[in-house]
């Protein structure tokens, strides 16, 4: 078996590495930007006392809530593994950058 240059070696790897240099993972994330993605949120997180159909799901306070909280609860909509229809599906259009905004602005605001 003839052995891999270094060329090859480095091309294998440079996927990997360019995960773990993905910004998006590791961004604290930009509370401005995170401001204009929230624009849809407030349809169901910002009306007080507000339930939704899924079937009589009340829709939870997410301004306050910690960034760490937020982030996982967004990927983990994404991912699957925390169901709801409405955000499974906001979810799967946002980037690593755009959930680390979203929780950056959503984690600065006072709960009421």
């Amino acid at each position: 078996m003839r052995p891999l240059s270094i060329a090859a070696c480095l091309a294998l790897t440079l996927p990997f590495t360019a995960l773990a240099a993905d910004p998006a993972t590791t961004s604290a994330g930009d509370a401005k930007k995170g401001h204009q993605l929230t624009y849809t949120c407030q349809g169901c997180h910002g009306i007080t006392g507000y339930k939704n159909a899924y079937p009589n799901y009340h829709v939870p306070r997410i301004g306050g809530q910690s960034k760490e909280y937020l982030v996982n609860a967004l990927n983990e909509y994404k991912l699957g593994t925390r169901k709801h229809p409405t955000m499974q599906a906001q979810s799967e259009s946002f980037s690593g950058q755009d959930i680390a905004d979203i929780a950056a602005f959503l984690s600065t605001l006072k709960q009421k």
